[in-house]
């Protein structure tokens, strides 16, 4: 099968999307598939196209979701767009974030393909989604099969655009974990290590109620620390550890695929106190598959991953007192943390990306018969040209 995977998104930047869809080329690829990937361009690296991947569009940030979207918003990346589809046949073209301008608009606007969106987002609203709602309705029905890689992202985007939508979490490299993962020397001193993994300068990652917490922590644990793992402006957090007596915080940045892995692999306690608009939980999975155990916030995307009390533990979201608490609880309970790490192992098995591929592919299975059905589907320059 010839697959096309669209991101919206700047291609050279790290981010949930883009690590998602270099995952399923991998796996497409080891099965015999022929892959090619269209992505932004980084206005630093600039287009390209290396023969897998093609680049179209500079990408720039604009606000998204309590972050930053870097994606490409030029009109010329329509007719770039067309030409490239023109120019190489897919049996299925798969847009990741369907509706985002301006790759995924031109990609679904020009395929003759059977054509796959996948909508990983969730939020409280999307004024893009209002206003624009009636153009985006002409793009949202060319998707011969939608998904949505949670019930939270299914929610969604279902306020806006009500259809069917096939629930494909997204994956996880269960290889990429595990015990034969080596912890960081440094850090295996006997001291209890709780670890944060994500872009903490996001409010909505919660770090600031994790901060709070360790206080409360170290009335129990005087020795707990925190390793925090991810890109941020760490001044604010560091005063206010400081200021309660906390001065050997880890502050490790960005780091490497691998060795992200080696923190896990170095904590006892996996903490995500993610507020809200967590339309997943990659990290938990993470985690998980390391065979750690897990503390999170109940938000709707984490609370679809962690069954509370068997494969981790769900706190209240900004309640750093309940946090604390579940910290101590893992740390002091031997037999709870075993029995909640067990079953966080089996749970990250469920969403090992052979399993995530394999249910894709039988997606594109049904895309292909839909797009075979004739259905007539009219654009605005269209409807403009007859009431001309």
């Amino acid at each position: 099968m010839r697959i096309l995977l669209v991101s919206p998104f700047d291609y050279g930047v790290a981010g949930g999307v883009n690590e998602h869809i270099a995952a399923l080329d991998r796996e497409f690829q080891r099965r015999g598939h022929d892959t090619r990937i269209l992505a932004a361009a980084s206005p630093n690296e600039g287009e390209g196209d290396d023969g897998h991947i093609h680049r179209i569009g500079l990408a720039y940030p604009l606000p998204s979701n309590g972050s930053r979207a870097r994606i490409a918003i030029s009109p010329m990346v329509t007719l770039r767009v067309r030409n490239f589809l023109a120019s190489e046949p897919f049996d299925v073209i798969h847009a990741h974030e369907p509706l985002t301008p301006m790759l995924c608009l031109a990609a679904l606007m020009h395929s003759r393909s059977a054509t796959v969106g996948t909508f990983h987002a969730s939020r409280p609203s999307n004024i893009m989604y209002h206003y624009t709602k009636a153009i985006l309705d002409l793009f949202f029905e060319k998707i011969d099969v939608r998904v949505a890689v949670s019930e939270a992202a299914r929610t969604f985007v279902d306020t806006y655009f009500p259809a069917e939508f096939e629930i494909v979490p997204n994956g996880i490299e269960l290889l990429h974990y595990g015990a034969d993962v080596l912890p960081l020397p440094e850090l295996m001193d006997g001291r209890p290590n709780i670890l944060f993994v994500g872009r903490f300068d996001e409010p909505r990652k919660g770090l600031r109620y994790l901060v709070q917490a360790m206080p409360l922590v170290r009335s129990q644990y005087p020795d707990a620390r925190l390793i925090v793992v991810g890109e941020g402006e760490s001044e604010r957090y560091q005063r206010a550890l400081e200021a309660s007596g906390i001065h050997d915080t880890i502050w490790a940045g960005y780091v490497s695929h691998e060795r992200k892995a080696r923190y896990y692999a170095s904590c006892d306690v996996f903490c995500a106190p993610s507020v809200a608009r967590e339309s997943f939980g990659i990290v938990l999975l993470e985690a998980m598959a390391t065979g750690k155990p897990v503390v999170a916030a109940a938000n709707e995307g984490y609370a679809a991953v962690i069954n509370d009390g068997e494969n981790g533990v769900l706190v209240p979201p900004r309640d750093e007192h309940a946090l604390a608490l579940a910290i101590v609880r893992v740390l002091a309970d031997r037999d709870f943390r075993e029995r909640i790490s067990e079953g966080g192992l089996r749970r990250a098995g469920d969403f090992a990306w052979p399993v995530v591929a394999e249910r894709l592919l039988d997606v594109y299975d049904r895309a292909m018969v839909a797009r075979a059905a004739p259905v007539t589907r009219v654009w605005p320059t269209e409807i403009a040209g007859r009431r001309g």
